[in-house]
């Protein structure tokens, strides 16, 4: 049996709703404990007694609300800061105005940091500074002087939650990287696997149907020609899907298939070369790619693409639809160089010239001049009776000064 493996995720806010849980209700302790040792100094104990039976039985309420950030609504957490504020201001009733300039503690106490350390998780530093404002506004309201003591206080907690509010925004950004990345590992590991099953069965098939059909010949020959082109599209699809389906159109002409793919004109970024080059993959073709995106500026990658097709133009009129022509990447750290290369029978020598002498300026224009636009060189090796050579080169930092020139 196959062993399948488990992803395990754990949300990095987790830790802190639990931690903010049990602060609460220690808080909740800490504050009736503070007010149960100074009773007797009270002036009106029972507005303290009152509060505390609210502030315990809303802790305990609504501990599961504070236990993950769906639950914390926006609702509750108005309620709950209002709460903390509302004991703020009694403690001017409650308590005694000789403890109350001392700089004697509120009757939420150390509480009320929970309410804005809740705003903080809930929705980050901009929350915790309106929620800690609100506080601080409150304790210079009791204490009716802003005092060295309060004054510190109220920085501290306002400092302190806009720290953590923006330690939250942080980790929730990584966890959407990180769960970003999982999904990508996930969907690469899922395209390998399938990948290697339709190597081992379909592509096998399509492969054995064109090499039957070549042999057989008439009608077979082309069903085996239409089961090569399905390899190379279902190849080139199982590694890496570079061709968007609705981009690619095929025409028959001349008994050649042709095969162009459209980029969207408003595309201000780099363009992935490879996404161009890919659609001239055939059963007769061959593309070999780097690994890694090849960027270019849109102008360039569509014009060093259409070059490409000019010179795979030239290749099935002049070599026949039996040649094979071949297609190399090379992703150079200066330029980007395309090569083409077909088996066909080569060109005899001072024919470029002579075409272009007759007005026939497939090379001289559709290649040449294209590459010449963008800085850089096309150059045509061919020996009689050993194919030709096409190699095309774009320099990357003639494009790059181009493109920023083009937004200007």
């Amino acid at each position: 049996m196959a062993k399948r493996e488990r992803v395990m995720r754990m949300s990095v806010e987790l830790p802190l709703w639990r931690a903010l849980t049990g602060y609460r209700v220690l808080t909740m302790l800490y504050a009736v404990g503070l007010f149960a040792t100074a009773y007797d100094e009270y002036t009106r104990p029972g507005v303290a007694i009152a509060y505390y039976v609210v502030l315990f039985a809303w802790t305990l309420a609504t501990l599961p609300r504070v236990s993950n950030a769906a639950a914390c609504t926006k609702r509750f957490l108005a309620v709950d800061l209002t709460i903390a504020i509302i004991g703020i201001l009694l403690t001017r009733v409650a308590d005694d105005a000789a403890r109350i300039v001392e700089g004697g503690p509120t009757l939420p106490s150390i509480w009320t940091a929970g309410s804005v350390l809740a705003f903080a998780l809930k929705g980050g530093w901009r929350w915790a500074a309106i929620a800690s404002t609100a506080v601080a506004l409150a304790n210079l309201a009791e204490r009716g002087a802003p005092a060295r003591d309060t004054v510190h206080n109220v920085i501290l907690v306002w400092v302190a939650a806009i720290a953590i509010g923006y330690v939250v925004e942080v980790a929730r950004a990584s966890e959407r990287t990180l769960a970003r990345a999982l999904e990508i590992e996930a969907t690469t590991r899922e395209r390998e696997r399938l990948a290697r099953d339709i190597h081992d069965s379909v592509l096998q098939v399509l492969a054995m149907v064109q090499r039957r059909g070549a042999v057989i010949g008439g009608e077979a020959a082309e069903l085996g020609r239409m089961a090569g082109e399905q390899e190379v599209a279902l190849r080139t699809l199982v590694s890496g899907g570079l061709v968007p389906v609705s981009r690619v159109s095929e025409n028959e002409a001349d008994g050649a298939l042709v095969r162009s793919v459209e980029e969207p004109d408003d595309v201000t970024g780099p363009v992935d070369l490879r996404s161009l080059l890919a659609p001239y993959a055939a059963a007769k073709v061959s593309l070999a790619e780097p690994g890694a995106p090849v960027p270019l500026p849109p102008a360039a990658a569509r014009e060093l693409a259409a070059a490409v097709g000019a010179a795979l133009d030239n290749v099935r009129k002049h070599a026949g639809d039996q040649a094979r022509a071949w297609i190399l990447v090379e992703d150079e750290p200066d330029e980007v160089i395309v090569t083409v290369r077909d088996d066909g029978p080569g060109v005899p020598e001072g024919r470029l010239a002579q075409a272009e002498g007759e007005g026939r300026l497939g090379v001289a224009l559709s290649i040449r001049g294209r590459l010449r636009e963008l800085g850089g060189s096309a150059d045509v090796i061919s020996v009689p009776g050993q194919g030709t050579e096409v190699e095309l080169k774009v320099p990357k930092e003639k494009q790059s000064s181009r493109g920023k020139a083009e937004r200007r």
